[in-house]
């Protein structure tokens, strides 16, 4: 790495987990328990039932499957959904069993530090195997859509360094993804680093 190559700055925006319980859930008794919560059923099967430490929105559905979104962590999504179980049983209500958790994508922001060449880039993944299908259609969005086979993720990069990572499971894998493509730009001279 030289000296105006910095580490990319990776940022989690969002984890999305899906959870479930053993047996359903009354959410009628959720509703009179935490008049907070937000239950239409004429638009929405789930109820929303957000929590502030963890700030997340956690979906609740009669049949025991909850889903929670706007973690900003795999561990922050995991607590979200256990704290969400505690308040139920505080109620009263009866909850058996385990919480099986488990996490179904993690978006992130991530900052190269330097411009990218995306015509070149694509052009090089165009006639060399870079471990992925590129699409690149200039005219209809401003980036390259780049779908990694390992690990399995999809990355919008855009000519001002800037990525959007997503469809990780786990965060090792989402900076995985990154610094394999950060590896492919710099081995491909598709990246120029802000000089400072």
């Amino acid at each position: 790495m030289t000296e105006l190559e910095k580490e990319p700055e990776i940022k989690v925006e969002n984890v999305v987990a899906s959870a479930s319980l053993e047996h359903g859930i009354d959410l009628q008794a959720v509703v009179k328990a935490f008049p907070i919560v937000e239950y239409r059923p004429d638009v929405f099967p789930g109820l929303v039932f957000r929590t502030k430490r963890p700030r997340t929105a956690n979906l609740i559905f009669r049949t025991g499957k909850m889903v929670c979104t706007g973690a900003k962590s795999e561990k922050e999504a995991r607590r979200a959904l256990k704290k969400v179980v505690r308040k139920l049983k505080k109620t009263g209500m009866v909850i058996r069993g385990k919480l099986h958790i488990k996490i179904q994508n993690i978006v992130a922001s991530v900052i190269l530090g330097g411009k990218v060449d995306l015509e070149g880039f694509y052009k090089m993944g165009e006639k060399v195997d870079l471990g992925g299908r590129m699409m690149y259609e200039p005219e209809q969005f401003p980036g390259v859509i780049y779908r990694m086979k390992d690990p399995r993720t999809v990355i919008l990069i855009f000519s001002s360094g800037k990525l959007v990572c997503t469809g990780a499971k786990k965060e090792e894998e989402m900076n995985q993804a990154v610094m394999k493509l950060r590896q492919e730009l710099d081995e491909n001279d598709a990246i120029i680093y802000d000089t400072p």
